[in-house]
């Protein structure tokens, strides 16, 4: 007996030795090990965005005093909006309205988390698993219920720029973090909402997710990979932190442990069962890895940036890195944004053979088709609710097109739903105000302050496992 006994704890022993050596050796780069490197053309537009982006944190872009270096290269003469936390009332982060003549675009951009503000944590946890369908897939209730009440209070400015300016200039939403979700479902309605903007076409709207959150499942992440581009920084948390979006709250106090809780979980999850689950919420669109370092590499490599539409293996794993919270950083991500460009540009100078537009032709191309691709690879996949082009042309008249209704309906019933009282029962979840009356304690004046974090965590609500 004891025989058995020394074997099996030595099985034992060395599975979890096993495991925790992959663990522990897995880097952000293994990700993206066999996707082809991102084309200069396509990719300049991040940093440009990235700087949008970091001039919502700005009060004054006229005198600015959080610039990044080289500054946020905007006209101050072509900001449009700036609304605040007090112009939302919660409903959404702060964003900017910006009209680029120079590259003809039209972008609206979206802050991420603000860590005092009690609305960011309101919008982060206004969802249960497989609560809000959209589309023919499920999403975050919300973060979708927020692009719809931005769209439509912006969608009147929206209009009236795009007109003004000929209906040819691109319709770009951004956001970083938490703006990322909200920019990315805005996207969505609005390509399945066109006439909300004067009948904007769908090649004319863009979106740019920077550290995007998971916040839609993988069939549509798929379906609008030709909308909309995330851009992720080596070992990012947030893209790959496992459905649903609460452990992102939870991260926030208690980082390390959560991760080791992940990776641990995820080592005894099948990947067809992660596939099949429509509930499961993924990064959206498609993917731009930039990767600066390297296993058994000391310090930093010259950053590359790879790109793909991945169906299975979409940034399912966390890395133990100690990296990865700071690449999470809008300002980190600009930086070396902006090196791999000159990089790429460099390199491109030194090994072009043929005129820029024909390459920018055939890149074209080439994206086109891999995103068909991507569908066909998660129909194959029994990928829930995945269709392929030729699938929806023939059913819908037009790609991707989706039953028309009223925002403003859908919007009041998004927030019945999420305001709807629940049954009480065992384990279930705090209520909002509970939550921020256990995480937040208000001062004589008003203020909130967070209670201490060993206070904190143990009353945050539970996650639900996909």
């Amino acid at each position: 007996m004891s025989v058995c006994c020394c074997g099996v704890e030595c099985v034992v022993f060395i599975g979890f030795s096993r495991w925790l050596w992959k663990r522990c050796t897995y880097v952000g780069s293994n990700d993206s090990a066999t996707w082809p490197s991102a084309t200069p053309e396509e990719f300049e537009p991040v940093p440009r965005i990235c700087r949008v982006i970091l001039a919502v944190y700005e009060p004054n872009i006229r005198n600015p005093q959080f610039a990044p270096p080289g500054g946020y290269r905007l006209n101050p003469d072509w900001l449009i909006k700036r609304v605040t936390y007090e112009e939302t009332q919660g409903r959404a982060p702060p964003y900017i309205i910006y009209a680029d003549h120079h590259n003809r675009e039209i972008v609206l951009a979206i802050r991420g988390l603000n860590l005092i503000k009690e609305s960011d944590y309101k919008l982060l946890l206004d969802n249960r698993l497989g609560m809000q369908m959209f589309d023919g897939g499920f999403v975050h209730h919300g973060l979708l219920k927020s692009a719809i009440w931005l769209l439509n209070r912006e969608s009147e400015t929206l209009k009236k720029l795009w007109v003004e300016n000929g209906r040819c200039y691109k319709m770009v939403f951004a956001g970083h973090s938490l703006g990322s979700g909200v920019a990315a479902l805005l996207a969505v309605v609005v390509v399945n909402h066109g006439n909300k903007l004067g009948g904007i076409p769908r090649n004319l709207v863009t979106c740019y997710t920077i550290a995007p959150a998971r916040c839609m499942s993988l069939n549509l992440a798929v379906k609008y990979a030709d909308v909309i581009q995330s851009v992720i920084l080596q070992d990012d948390f947030l893209p790959r932190t496992a459905t649903p979006l609460e452990d992102i709250f939870k991260s926030l106090f208690c980082l390390p442990c959560l991760m080791f809780l992940i990776c641990l979980r995820d080592t005894f999850i099948p990947e067809e069962r992660k596939l099949r689950d429509p509930r499961r919420l993924y990064a959206p669109g498609r993917m731009y890895h930039i990767v600066e370092r390297k296993f058994c590499r000391c310090g930093r490599v010259p950053p590359e940036v790879r790109t793909a539409i991945p169906v299975e293996g979409r940034f399912e794993h966390i890395v133990l890195s100690c990296n990865s919270t700071s690449d999470h950083g809008i300002v980190w991500i600009e930086r070396e944004a902006e090196k791999a460009l000159i990089r790429m540009k460099d390199s491109s100078v030194e090994t072009v053979t043929s005129p820029p537009r024909v390459q920018r032709f055939e890149r074209l191309q080439t994206i086109e088709k891999e995103h068909k691709d991507a569908l066909e690879r998660a129909v194959s996949l029994k990928v829930p609710h995945a269709e392929t082009l030729e699938k929806e042309l023939s059913e819908h008249g037009n790609p991707r097109s989706v039953e028309a209704k009223d925002l403003h309906t859908l919007e009041d019933k998004t927030t019945e739903e999420s305001s709807r009282p629940q049954p009480k029962s065992i384990g279930e979840r705090a209520t909002w105000d509970e939550l921020v009356a256990k995480l937040f304690k208000k001062s004589e004046l008003g203020d909130l302050h967070l209670h201490r974090i060993q206070d904190a965590v143990p009353n945050s609500p539970g996650s639900q496992n996909s």
